[in-house]
C-alpha cells in the first residue's frame, strides 16, 4: 500500500509512521459477504480500512443476528485493537457488504508504535471513542424506541452508508434488528405509504430527506 494513499485516508498520521504502515501492513483483498471475523478467533493483529464497507454484529446460539456498526474507508475495527492487545479472542462477527480492501497491521508494531507516535495513540483512542459511540446509539435505539423507530433510524444508517437504493431483503434486516420478518414487511409497506421509500423486490430505495 502506497503512503500517499494512506495519507488520503489516514491524514492525522505521522508521515514517519504511514511509512511503516506501508513497509509492514499486509493488503488482505474481500469479496462482498466475506467473512473476515469469527466468534472464538485469536486475533493477532488490527484491521485498517483501506476501501469498502464492513458489518460487524453478533450471532446468538440459534444463529440470530444483531447488528452493531460499520466500518468504512480511512478506519479501523478498535474491537480488533483490543483484542489483539489482550491476546483474546473475538466474541463478535465481521463481514465485507460490498468487495472490500483491508490492511492488517501486526501486533507487534501496534505495541511500538503506541509510544513511538503520537499521531497512533491519539488515533486508537479516537478509534475507540467513535465504534463506542456507534454501539451507544444501537443501544438507545433498542432500549429506548419503538420498532419502527428502530427501523428508520437502522435504515437511516444504511442509507448513510450505501446510498438510497439498498439492496437488502426483508429478512436481513429482520436478522440485523433481531426482529420477525412479517413485523420489518409490515412496517416497511407503513413507511411506503407515507412516500418515506419504495420497496421493490430485494432493494429499497428510500425517499424521505
Amino acid at each position: 500500500m502506497d503512503v500517499a494513499t494512506l495519507k488520503l485516508l489516514f491524514p492525522t498520521l505521522e508521515d514517519a509512521l504511514l511509512e511503516e504502515i506501508s513497509k509492514h501492513g499486509t493488503i488482505k483483498q474481500l469479496k462482498a459477504g466475506e467473512t473476515l471475523l469469527r466468534v472464538g478467533q485469536t486475533i493477532r493483529s488490527t484491521m485498517l480500512v483501506i476501501e469498502g464497507l464492513i458489518k460487524l454484529y453478533r450471532e446468538d446460539d440459534e444463529g440470530n443476528e444483531f447488528f452493531i456498526y460499520h466500518l468504512d474507508a480511512g478506519q479501523a475495527c478498535s474491537l480488533s485493537m483490543v483484542c489483539a492487545a489482550k491476546h483474546e479472542t473475538s466474541e463478535v462477527l465481521a463481514k465485507a457488504l460490498t468487495d472490500a480492501t483491508i490492511l492488517s497491521i501486526p501486533l507487534t508494531f501496534m505495541d511500538q508504535w503506541m509510544s513511538k507516535y503520537k499521531s497512533w495513540y491519539q488515533f486508537v483512542i479516537t478509534s475507540y471513542r467513535s465504534r463506542f459511540d456507534e454501539l451507544l446509539k444501537t443501544i438507545d435505539a433498542i432500549a429506548f424506541n419503538s420498532m419502527d423507530e428502530r427501523l428508520e433510524f437502522y435504515l437511516k444508517k444504511q442509507v448513510e452508508k450505501l446510498g438510497a437504493n439498498l439492496k437488502i431483503t426483508h429478512n436481513e434486516i429482520a436478522a440485523d434488528l433481531n426482529s420477525s420478518r412479517e413485523v420489518i414487511s409490515r412496517l416497511l409497506k407503513r413507511m411506503e405509504a407515507q412516500n418515506w421509500l419504495i420497496i421493490h423486490r430485494n432493494s429499497i430505495q428510500w425517499l424521505k430527506k
